[in-house]
């Protein structure tokens, strides 16, 4: 049992197994530029993710922001605040209009029953997250898109390897995009991935990525670089092989923190949509103060004396960031701001003890009065 507990802890593989597949670049000298370990992660990952296409990014960000850009969208996207910076950035770099709809109360995700309340003559798009692992409304979500004639693309960097109703999240939308960071289930180090239908918009995205360049002679258009490279995707090829191991190790995880505390009074956990796999990407709880008798923050600091690291994921929300002050209201999104306010993840990873998540729930159940 550690010491110290972070709240996560990157995936890696042996060493022996890294170094043994970038040893044929030491003969190739190919380190970038899309090469033969990208190319195989690519293959792997579209059979994995069950796609027609995929292009892979140098990290998530870039998989989102470039899509949007591949998209040619104008005017007002509708998405959550309750997310990372990454999608409301992603957004507002491209030159649109974030609208903020507020999250359901039972997984995160938006609520559905909000969206169509803020589309506008403005609305080009619908932009949800699959919050913890957890899975948006794909199905309503596609309806008010079709009705609306609007682009759905996903943000779907916590949920890699997820299914629904036995197909995989990565189908839904005109484009999913995930993060391949180094905390995520599944990693490259450093990457991401666009996983789309529309060939057009595959090879736009791969211009894009690689500064608007076609061919030798020909650049098409003004692009990013934004190519993963040969040892990213080297490490996405040895995560790859062990992930569904990584999934069950957290699993174990998952199914120990529920037993110390799904039945303490004040303490709500991670709840996931029917007819769906879990990554067991995060553990979420949301606290209670007036039924667990301590608010969210005091159980923070109590931890940190016990050098446990936990996380206020998601906490503050993007439209509440420093960068936008006053720019968006909070009022029409009171669900998210009260669960932004009273949740924090608590550590989970594949090689987490399961003494250590007893010692979390311990401390976590010291807190209350």
């Amino acid at each position: 049992m550690s010491d110290k507990i972070t709240v996560t802890r990157p995936s890696m593989p042996q060493m022996s197994e890294y170094i043994e597949e970038i040893s044929d670049l030491w003969e190739s000298h190919w380190l970038t530029n899309m090469g033969i370990k990208h190319k195989m992660l690519q293959d792997k990952l579209q059979e994995y993710l069950d796609v027609a296409a995929i292009e892979l990014f140098t990290n998530g960000h870039m998989a989102l922001e470039l899509t949007l850009q591949a998209l040619a969208l104008k005017g007002e996207v509708i998405t959550t605040p309750f997310t990372f910076a990454s999608t409301t950035h992603a957004i507002i770099r491209n030159g649109l209009q974030p609208v903020f709809c507020d999250i359901n109360d039972r997984d995160y995700t938006i609520d559905v029953s909000k969206i169509e309340g803020l589309i506008t003559d403005r609305t080009c798009a619908i932009l949800p997250v699959h919050v913890y692992g957890n899975v948006c409304d794909v199905e309503e979500i596609e309806r008010i898109a079709k009705r609306h004639h609007l682009k759905v693309i996903y943000d779907a960097a916590h949920a890699f390897g997820v299914h629904y109703k036995g197909k995989s999240i990565a189908q839904f939308g005109d484009a999913s995009c995930f993060s391949f960071h180094a905390t995520k289930m599944f990693n490259t180090i450093e990457g991401g991935a666009c996983c789309y239908r529309d060939e057009a918009l595959g090879r736009t995205l791969y211009q894009l990525k690689n500064f608007g360049i076609r061919d030798e002679d020909t650049v098409e258009g003004v692009g990013a670089n934004a190519k993963m490279n040969e040892f990213c995707a080297a490490m996405g090829l040895c995560n790859l092989r062990h992930v569904e191991e990584e999934r069950n190790k957290r699993k174990k995880v998952v199914e120990r923190y529920c037993e110390h505390l799904q039945n303490v009074e004040g303490l709500r956990l991670n709840q996931r949509r029917s007819e769906t796999d879990s990554n067991y990407a995060y553990f979420p709880v949301v606290f209670d103060k007036d039924r667990f008798g301590a608010d969210r923050d005091e159980v923070k600091e109590a931890l940190a004396r016990e050098d446990i690291g936990v996380r206020k994921y998601f906490y503050p929300l993007t439209s509440t960031f420093e960068c936008f002050h006053g720019k968006y209201r909070t009022d029409n999104t009171p669900v998210a701001v009260k669960v932004s306010e009273n949740v924090l993840t608590l550590p989970l990873y594949a090689d987490l003890a399961l003494e250590d998540v007893d010692r979390i729930c311990q401390a976590v159940i010291k807190c209350k009065r």
